[in-house]
């Protein structure tokens, strides 16, 4: 009798079932891919490539919740069984508080679901503060630091002499550091074309390979829309007098011009965007004036025939010629070049001009299958060239490809695998002629159990060589027999995040990570004025890990949303790479103060990559974020304060008091009973809160930093270095240090008026009180700038 009851009740209920269908579309009528559709009866359903889905109900009536990344949730109430197909239009979200970041798994999350810290800066907030590059967009992020074009993320990078990167640098994805140096050339990157910057902190190898051993810096690209768009922003500075009369080295007013312009339209099947620069700077330094050139922009396709395809290119083309300041003559001529009083053709000279050109091609094509899985290829020409006035001329070229398969499963799967294929081709009078090539393969798999946690764990193996010596990938398996190696590097994450309540999460990780040499730090053989770089062939891959457990809070007063961030985090990294001075000669060469021989001693000191620092940065971090109004009051905040230990974990002592050879000192820290690593902070605080009322906005911007306990200590040490007959490195600097030892506070301001919707009109004042500051030895940074800045949206 049970039985036949169970059979019964069964065979009742499937009776009873019924299948709904219906498609999802956005606002304009574009079929949406992916939607999660769940019931109040614990059914799930997604919609498949022409936004299409069926769902299964038990009994009517019946509640559907459709999700999806920059769209507001929809919910949709049957009460009876529908006769048709059910049409459900989504809207776009709005808020920008809700950010949807791809970098963390490279697909679009929330960032509050993500398991790593990620910071969001969006691209209008970068037009408004009149920034001129990314490199300085960048530095706006909480716990993120910038340095000569060198990106660190939490104490993980000092100064590196402008090659290498710990951070890595991509633009929709793929990777955007040269072939040859190994740096991100921020100064060709279209800002006008960019739609955000996700700043992800901590080790990232595992999706983005070598590189990310401190973290990413991901560029994103806008895409064309359907109404269309139209940008102009002009803007013009003009620099003011210097706080002190040393640094005055002209009397004529230095400006900063530019201008860009925006295009972008999608239509049926086809889109585009496309932009313009210009950029002219007379440089507050001397000799140190800037032209800039460059168009971008990207041809969008989705053939009518099926909505399962997008294919499309992304393209950039920039010209630069500039001079490129090194160090100060001395502290108190800052301004000026050392050598040559601001004269490239001088000798010793440190001032170079140069000559740059970047050219960028990405072809790409995105393909859903019939079961809704996601086929990415992306592929990338970079070229980079860079001529100087010393005919020191370097070329560099990469191809570069990357295919993503990624699967969304039943209960809440998602796998993501990839390979990629990198090849390097460089020219070059200062690293010779060298070839690269680098295969990797990734995967990644996350679950979500009870819509509350979500676990992830990845996995990557890299193989990576130069020329054809022996791979720079390769690990040893065995700790007695050094010949036992395997030539593909392998690396591992995981994380969890978990939503305590609906507006809190709490989340945790550890990532493996790495970084091979560039070229530039193993080959380069030059001299910049006074100051020689030897090649080290010998240079090897330095690796690391990081940990981080952080609480993300979300809050609301009246329409004013936000986050609140607070997290503590651990990097550790074993065989830095770090440009070390000291006296280079070769053991095959007896030194000599002879000036005519080739062991001159003046001819063996200067800069070398060295493996030297075993290191560990221990810290903690609180970020807030928030937009939206309190009345008719609008508000936009980003506030970020970092603490960092970052100490050396090297037992050789010569590392930390250096050594004495021939009158220079060898390594070294400038503050050694300290133990703190070079040219790193331990406090950094920024702030920026922009205030609307009606038309009128204004808005501050405040960055500290901590003094910079340790440098390389024979930048201090006051020994005459013979090679540059009997001149100092960085003369005054030790004296310059202990006067300005208080750490560094810059407040800029901005103050504008809309006019309606489609013009703006601001005034910013940057460095208000004109304080005299430095980002590293030798490199005193810009004085008060005003500026008057237009924009027009049509």
């Amino acid at each position: 009798m049970k039985l036949f009851l169970i059979i019964f009740t069964i065979l009742s209920l499937n009776a009873y079932s019924q299948e709904i269908k219906g498609s999802v579309t956005d606002t304009g009528g574009e079929p949406l891919i992916g939607v999660l559709i769940n019931t109040d009866q614990g059914v799930k359903s997604r919609t498949d490539v022409e936004g299409n889905f069926t769902i299964t109900i038990n009994q009517f009536p019946v509640s559907l919740t459709l999700s999806m990344y920059d769209f507001k949730d929809k919910v949709v109430k049957l009460d009876t069984y529908p006769q048709e197909s059910i049409k459900i239009k989504m809207e776009p979200t709005t808020q920008e508080l809700e950010g949807v970041v791809v970098s963390a798994s490279r697909r679009k999350q929330n960032i509050e679901d993500v398991t790593v810290s990620i910071e969001i800066i969006k691209s209008d907030y970068i037009t408004n503060k009149g920034i001129t590059n990314i490199e300085k967009a960048i530095d706006l992020a909480p716990g993120a630091y910038t340095m000569d074009g060198q990106v660190s993320i939490r104490g993980g990078s000092g100064f590196a002499y402008g090659a290498g990167s710990r951070v890595m640098v991509v633009w929709n994805d793929l990777p955007m550091l040269s072939a040859d140096a190994g740096d991100a050339k921020f100064e060709s990157i279209p800002m006008e074309n960019l739609d955000q910057i996700e700043i992800l902190k901590g080790a990232s190898s595992v999706l983005y390979g070598s590189g990310a051993l401190n973290g990413i810096v991901s560029l994103r690209s806008k895409e064309p829309t359907k109404e269309g768009e139209t940008k102009i922003n002009y803007q013009i500075g003009v620099f003011d007098k210097a706080p002190r009369e040393g640094l005055r080295w002209t009397k004529k007013s230095l400006f900063d011009n530019q201008l860009s312009i925006y295009n972008g339209q999608m239509f049926k099947k086809f889109g585009y965007t496309v932009s313009a620069y210009a950029f002219r700077s007379d440089g507050y330094r001397k000799g140190t004036e800037r032209d800039r050139l460059r168009f971008s922009g990207s041809f969008l396709y989705k053939p009518e025939r099926t909505k399962r395809l997008k294919l499309g290119l992304d393209y950039s083309f920039s010209m630069e010629r500039k001079g490129e300041f090194l160090i100060w003559e001395s502290a108190e001529y800052g301004y000026t070049p050392s050598g040559g009083m601001g004269d490239p053709y001088a000798p010793g000279s440190t001032l170079s001009y140069i000559e740059a050109l970047r050219i960028r091609i990405d072809p790409y094509a995105v393909f859903y299958d019939k079961q809704n899985n996601k086929h990415s290829l992306m592929t990338r020409y970079y070229n980079t060239t860079n001529k100087s006035l010393g005919g020191y001329d370097a070329t560099a070229n990469t191809i570069y490809a990357d295919y993503k398969f990624e699967r969304r499963m039943r209960g809440e799967w998602v796998l993501t695998v990839g390979a990629t294929g990198k090849w390097d081709q460089i020219v070059s009078q200062l690293y010779g002629n060298h070839t690269s090539q680098n295969y990797a393969m990734y995967g990644q798999i996350e679950k979500t159990f009870w819509e509350k946690l979500s676990l992830i764990a990845g996995f990557r193996g890299e193989f990576y060589q130069v020329n054809n010596n022996i791979p720079d990938s390769r690990i040893y398996l065995s700790k007695t027999d050094s010949t036992k190696t395997f030539p593909i590097r392998p690396i591992f994450r995981v994380g969890a995040n978990y939503k305590v309540l609906p507006f809190t999460n709490i989340r945790a990780s550890f990532g493996q990570a790495y970084r091979f040499p560039s070229i530039a730090e193993r080959y380069a053989s030059t001299s910049v004025g006074m100051l020689n770089i030897f090649p080290n062939e010998n240079l090897q891959s330095e690796s690391g890990w990081s940990a981080e457990l952080g609480v993300k809070q979300g809050f609301r007063i009246k329409d004013f949303k936000g986050f609140i961030d607070v997290s503590g985090f651990i990097n550790e990294y074993k065989n830095m790479m770090e440009f070390t001075f000291g006296f280079y000669i070769p053991d095959s060469i007896p030194p000599s103060f002879n000036p005519n021989l080739p062991g001159y001693v003046g001819n063996w000191y200067g800069f070398r990559a060295e493996n030297a620092e075993h290191a560990r940065i221990v810290g903690a971090e609180l970020s807030v974020s928030g937009t939206g109004s309190i009345g008719p009051l609008e508000i936009t905040t980003l506030l970020g304060y970092t603490y960092m230990h970052p100490i050396v974990l090297n037992p050789d002592s010569s590392y930390i008091y250096g050594t004495e050879n021939l009158g220079a000192v060898n390594g070294g820290l400038s503050n050694p009973e300290s133990n703190m690593l070079k040219y790193r902070f331990s406090h950094m605080a920024k702030a920026d809160i922009q205030f609307k009322l009606y038309n009128v906005f204004v808005g501050f911007s405040g960055r500290y930093n901590s003094f910079m306990v340790n440098i390389d200590k024979s930048f201090e040490s006051g020994v005459e270095v013979v090679l540059i007959g009997n001149q100092q490195v960085l003369p005054g600097l030790k004296e310059y240090r202990e006067k300005h030892n208080k750490g560094d506070f810059v407040l800029d301001l901005r103050l504008g008026y809309d006019f309606g919707k489609k013009y703006q009109l601001s005034f910013l004042i940057n460095n208000v009180l004109n304080n005299e500051y430095t980002t590293r030895p030798g490199d005193i940074q810009p004085p008060r700038q005003f500026m008057l800045r237009f924009q027009a949206n049509i």
